[in-house]
């Protein structure tokens, strides 16, 4: 038996997962254990958790995976560094400071278990950034060979990176370094438009549709297209010169604004955090979503060019842009696109383990990752005890009654939380950890938005279709599995389904397939077969929190909010 544990560890969206004999057996975020929303230190309640999903002990370990490498592109970085004096001794501590913590890896781990260092005979490997992402995407994929694209905001001194070939045996055939950076260019708009707090940017892809791109030449000026990708346009910025100030405080990020003084000056102040959104910070988004796209697929016939196969793999956290993704095989050459869950760097946890499963040891034996439900499941004594400290009365449902009672509330219009199942890994709730709704509904979006999840009005929410249904609301028919794109709803059926529908028209879609998740199938085809509707809305169980995890936060929820029901596993729960 081989047991590889992979974690991100020290960055944004902490995380872990755990492989054996190449195997995904489980993979969480950090966030969902200590509620603090994108978690950036050591992912201890994670691996305790992998670990005993997998029955494995400290011993049992055969290699740690951790998705940075201090020592990677350090030519570039020292070159980087020489150049830009005033930043050199910021940029040197960091480094000194990250390889201090790689270090001490070994005694993270042993203090997260319980056990002396002496007790985790593992080998420890660093993986590049861009290259776990590669291989949280590429030898998981449907596919035998493709074309990989690795876009964020930076890892180890590289924005981009283009890669490619067969599943297990890819080459690199290019990369961007920073400080040129898509992901940084989309997060200092978002910044310069309110949007202030780490991985805001979803937000700002929502607000785009209601806005007109009328200032996309002047943001074009900002990250102008080369033959090889892109450049930034360093007047605009300042992070090149006093480097990215990121705070970790608590292990909650944040990032302060780097845009210099010349955008306010072309395009007038950076709009205050929480102050009004107004037309001018909507027509902001719609221009930076327009270049950003632009962008992306300019990088995709680079990239083409260098490997011209028909599947694409899209990792990092710009493939979070469901919005873009949705558009690249009817604007590239690829007719293919597989994107995985936590395309981001909560998913450099399961890559860095699978680049050594592929790279380091050499293994040709592929795992399929076709579905997100790899983290903790439902325990019903655990359930019943949560149901008896909040001092409620449930009724105990068979599958059977459970889905008729839930077809009975979404038809009476009510707003159901369904906790079901093991809990997805990633950002977006695919069925398991969800709020669900009648779709049809014309004003049950503004009730979710303002009344259980009391946030901006702006912001959609996604149909969750059976995949056999998919070609009959969406002008495009592309499994989507992971809520990874956005397509245009079929112009007779919008009318239909009002809640899920998208001011331009789009829906950012969730195919579910019955063999992966058979209950929200079964769920969905009650709805169908009751309304003729073959989808339902689906949002997160949450209120401006981490997606709710225990039976208790899933009450919790439930109590403190105006949700209408909570079918708690087998537990059916009202008010």
């Amino acid at each position: 038996m081989n047991v590889i544990i992979g974690i991100n560890a020290f960055h944004g969206d902490s995380s872990a997962a755990v492989l054996i004999d190449g195997r995904l057996v489980a993979a969480v975020e950090e966030e969902r254990f200590n509620r603090v929303k994108h978690w950036a230190g050591f992912p201890a309640e994670s691996i305790r958790w992998c670990l005993a999903q997998a029955g494995v002990g400290p011993g049992d370990i055969d290699h740690v995976a951790v998705s940075f490498d201090p020592k990677a592109n350090w030519r570039v970085k020292a070159s980087f560094a020489l150049r830009n004096i005033v930043q050199a001794r910021e940029y040197i501590l960091a480094r000194v400071k990250r390889q201090r913590k790689q270090l001490t890896l070994k005694q993270s781990m042993a203090e997260a278990l319980g056990c002396p260092e002496s007790a985790i005979r593992a080998t420890f490997h660093s993986v590049e950034h861009h290259q776990a992402h590669v291989a949280s995407g590429l030898p998981v994929s449907p596919f035998r060979e493709a074309a990989v694209l690795s876009v964020d905001g930076m890892g180890d001194f590289v924005s981009t990176m283009m890669a490619g070939g067969e599943a297990t045996k890819w080459n690199v055939y290019s990369k961007i370094y920073y400080p040129h950076s898509v992901g940084l260019f989309y997060s200092a708009i978002t910044m310069y438009l309110g949007f202030n707090n780490y991985g805001d940017e979803y937000k700002v892809m929502g607000l785009a549709p209601y806005g007109k791109p009328r200032f996309v030449e002047q943001l074009r000026r900002m990250i102008p297209l080369t033959d090889d990708g892109f450049r930034l346009n360093l007047d605009y910025f300042l992070h090149h010169r006093a480097g990215i100030r990121m705070l970790w405080s608590g292990g909650a990020p944040s990032v302060s604004p780097f845009l210099s003084e010349r955008l306010a000056a072309e395009m007038g102040p950076a709009n205050l955090p929480r102050a009004q959104i107004t037309g001018r910070e909507e027509d902001i988004a719609a221009s930076l979503q327009v270049v950003t796209e632009d962008t992306i697929m300019h990088l995709l016939g680079v990239l083409h060019r260098q490997c011209p196969s028909e599947n694409l793999v899209m990792v990092g956290g710009v493939a979070m842009n469901s919005v873009a993704n949705g558009k690249i095989t009817a604007r590239t050459p690829f007719k293919n696109v597989y994107i995985p869950p936590g395309a981001a760097d909560n998913g450099g946890a399961f890559g860095s383990a699978y680049y050594v499963w592929h790279r380091v040891l050499g293994r040709s034996e592929r795992f399929h990752l076709n579905h997100a439900l790899w983290g903790p499941g439902v325990d019903d004594a655990e359930c019943e005890a949560a149901i008896r400290a909040a001092n409620l009365t449930v009724r105990r449902l068979s599958p059977e009654e459970l889905i008729q009672t839930a077809v009975d509330t979404l038809c009476r219009g009510e707003i159901l939380g369904w906790f079901q199942g093991r809990m997805e890994f990633g950002a977006r709730a695919l069925g398991s950890r969800s709020l669900l709704a009648d779709p049809r509904r014309a004003d049950i979006r503004d009730i979710v938005n303002l009344k259980i999840k009391f946030r901006e009005k702006f912001r959609p929410f996604a149909p969750s279709i059976l995949e056999e249904y998919t070609a009959e609301y969406f002008e495009r028919n592309e499994p989507t599995p992971y809520m990874e794109k956005v397509f245009k709803i079929r112009e007779e059926k919008r009318s239909q389904i009002p809640a899920v529908t998208h001011v331009d028209g789009t829906g950012r879609l969730q195919t579910v397939s019955k063999q992966t998740n058979p209950l929200y199938w079964e769920l969905i085809e009650g709805f169908r077969r009751r309304t003729g509707i073959p989808l339902i809305l689906n949002t997160s169980l949450n209120e401006n929190e981490p997606i709710v995890n225990t039976p208790k936060e899933a009450l919790s929820c439930f109590l403190r909010t105006r949700m209408d029901a909570l079918a708690l596993g087998p537990y059916w729960v009202v008010r």
